[in-house]
């Protein structure tokens, strides 16, 4: 968890929508707020949020009382209705589903079905909540995207203005720039929209993740939007690692390096020390491994157990070894001693060699130029786990594939508190000048 940027003094409440394994729920739940309602669709996630911290509704609309378990609403949500709960939310969260607009998916923008976006519109007109946080992916600001992710922050500026079915979005936007130009009758019925890029290394996770994060106030709440820009600023850097390497202080943390992986390292930095600036050294797959805020180490996984069973190394839930690990050429594996590359869904749940990890162990046989000269094998689950930055309590339901989709579908749980938090103290400081 990384250092909280001050204590919520309000009794916050939440709503989740497309929580999947469970990530910025989570996050949003340790940043103080209550969750009244988390919805889901996919079988196994459902099942994770049930074996972790959520109990199924049912068809009943109720408000749960502090304490209770997370009421999850299994299945579309297209299916569900929310204004009982209008008036009575104070966070709105989610990450509508990103395939219409990632990299690698097929790119077909807002005419893509599963553009789920609407939805997380629909549900601000029937609750009115006071803020707004989505993550999605930077295919959002791809530059063949940009008019209709403007659009998508309009909508989100005037999510009131609904648009109707006989009307292209092209058309509804120009309506909403002209109705952004006029002064709001209503500033409960508009809101002001941050977006920033963010990289969740910068933000203490052990992993280059580079994703959007939307927030959103309510315009009559008085927010101070420049002040939580700054709170909101990276607070880690790769400059601030290379300099802990280049001065030792990593070293001294990890002091069983092996001298040959070390050397190995050290080689590839610069001679001198990039300039200082006050931020924090980028965590690693190492750093992860050995454990952050108080966790215990994971356990090596030994060479002649990569056979997909389940003994409990050390204690740990779903830290199995797997077979078949191979380097795929445009495929670059993780090193311990950097941040874990971005832990992906991919079209099986596990892609391929992107979860490949280089262990400190030489290959018995390599040429002294080889690129990568140490054994490797897939990251277990529990590993990749970390790099999400959720608790090793945390169990992940259903088959390995289906595990690792929820991780690569997640919001790696330090990035959305982080963020989270630096919502609630924002409300928190406008409530306290009204």
């Amino acid at each position: 968890m990384l250092e909280p940027l001050g204590k919520p003094v309000w009794d916050r409440t939440s709503v989740e929508l497309f929580a999947g394994g469970g990530g910025l729920a989570m996050a949003v739940q340790r940043a103080g707020f209550r969750p009244l309602l988390v919805n889901e669709l996919v079988k196994h996630a459902c099942e994770t949020l049930k074996a972790n911290a959520a109990v199924s509704r049912g068809d009943g609309e109720r408000i749960p009382s502090a304490g209770e378990r997370w009421p999850l609403v299994e299945g579309d949500v297209r299916r569900y209705k929310f204004d009982y709960l209008w008036g009575r939310v104070d966070l709105l969260a989610g990450g509508p589903p990103c395939q219409p607009f990632s990299l690698g998916g097929v790119a077909r923008g807002d005419e893509d079905k599963r553009n789920m976006f609407p939805e997380m519109f629909r549900a601000i007109r029937q609750i009115q909540p006071k803020a707004v946080i989505c993550e999605n992916v930077r295919g959002l600001l791809r530059p063949s995207f940009k008019p209709y992710f403007e659009y998508i922050e309009n909508e989100l500026r005037l999510p009131f203005e609904e648009r109707d079915d006989e009307t292209a979005w092209r058309d509804h936007d120009e309506a909403l720039r002209k109705r952004l130009a006029e002064e709001p009758t209503d500033p409960k019925r508009r809101y002001e929209v941050i977006t920033t890029r963010v990289n969740a290394a910068d933000y203490g996770v052990p992993q280059v993740r580079n994703r959007i994060i939307m927030v959103a106030f309510r315009s009559d709440l008085g927010v101070d939007i420049d002040r939580f820009r700054e709170a909101v600023r990276p607070r880690y850097s790769e400059a601030a690692l290379l300099r802990s390497m280049l001065d030792g202080a990593y070293w001294k943390r990890h002091p069983d390096v092996p001298d040959h992986v070390r050397r190995r390292v050290m080689s590839r930095l610069p001679a001198t020390p990039p300039p200082g600036d006050g931020t924090l050294p980028w965590r690693t797959l190492r750093d992860a491994i050995k454990g952050l805020e108080g966790q215990p180490p994971l356990p090596p996984v030994p060479w002649d157990r990569l056979d997909r069973r389940e003994y409990h190394l050390g204690g740990f839930t779903d830290h199995i070894g797997w077979p078949d690990a191979r380097i795929y050429a445009g495929h670059t594996p993780n090193e311990l001693d950097r941040p874990a590359k971005t832990v992906k869904a991919g079209v099986h749940g596990v892609p391929g060699g992107e979860s490949v990890l280089l262990t400190d162990e030489p290959l018995l046989e390599s040429p002294n130029d080889a690129r990568y000269p140490y054994r490797h094998r897939y990251m277990t689950v529990r590993e990749t786990a970390r790099v999400m930055t959720f608790p090793d309590s945390w169990r992940l339901a259903g088959p390995r594939g289906e595990q690792m989709r929820q991780l690569g579908n997640a919001v790696p749980v330090a990035l959305g508190e982080f963020f989270a938090q630096a919502i609630a103290t924002s409300l928190d400081e406008a409530e306290s000048q009204r």
